[in-house]
């Protein structure tokens, strides 16, 4: 068997933390940051994030219809944003699309938002409608690793308005899951601990690949500890709450 020792401070690490209104951004790791594309220097998200999104474009063929409008952002650029967004577009607007610093996902170096390209690009709500490419894009994603963040109807879950530009990185096959259950991030942070470690985890598969998920709280120790069979294929990522998401590969 495998043992695996995970430092609790690793919950704040990995591609499923949840960043929100209740959970600040704690670790920002600028160094596994690139750029998007060639051609949008300025725009950047993690390594593993920006070649997923690559592969989508790629596979839809989008490049030339969708740009990247703004991917991390330091604190200090959040707070510029939100200062400029109030001045702008006053306190309701502000609060219903732009977090505050260190609640922002685009802190996390795992969110972009993208837009049709235009002449002028709204920075703030950039136009990306659910047809044509762009609903094209949005279909795709999820078998790669990216979700819809904030989808309509779910903004007393979120705490942020509907926002149909914007996407995250959470990874395969938790995307495509979270697709198939109409759930937003939060949702399934929630739904994941219906399977604890030392329980029957959740299976998934798809094309062979067959996939077990499992949820394993943070240990008071400091340290969590986690059996794995021997030669193990795995993930782990933790929710940036109160514990880690394990990912196995069964077959």
């Amino acid at each position: 068997m495998m043992n695996l020792k995970l430092s609790n401070e690793k919950i704040c690490n990995g591609s499923l933390i949840l960043v929100n209104a209740d959970n600040p951004m704690r670790i920002t790791e600028e160094e596994k940051l690139l750029p998007v594309t060639p051609e949008y220097p300025e725009v950047h998200l993690m390594r593993e994030a920006v070649y997923i999104l690559s592969l989508i474009f790629e596979k839809i063929h989008c490049g030339g219809d969708i740009v990247p409008v703004s991917g991390y952002r330091s604190a200090k650029e959040q707070t510029e944003i939100y200062r400029g967004s109030i001045r702008d577009n006053g306190e309701d607007f502000t609060r219903k699309f732009v977090a505050l610093p260190y609640h922002s996902e685009h802190q996390t170096g795992l969110a972009v938002d993208l837009g049709l390209k235009k002449e002028v690009i709204d920075f703030i709500c950039p136009d990306f409608p659910y047809d044509g490419i762009c609903d094209r894009f949005r279909k795709t994603a999820p078998g790669y690793g990216f979700i819809e963040r904030y989808p309509k109807g779910k903004e007393r879950v979120t705490g942020i308005g509907h926002e149909p530009w914007h996407f995250r990185y959470v990874g395969y096959p938790h995307s495509e899951i979270m697709s198939a259950y109409d759930l937003t991030l939060e949702e399934y942070i929630a739904f994941i601990k219906q399977y604890p470690y030392g329980s029957e985890p959740l299976r998934w598969s798809r094309d062979g690949q067959e996939l077990e998920i499992f949820y394993a709280k943070a240990a008071g120790t400091g340290t969590t500890n986690i059996t794995l069979p021997e030669n193990s294929v795995y993930m782990v990522s933790g929710n940036n709450v109160d514990g880690f998401i394990v990912t196995r590969h069964s077959r």
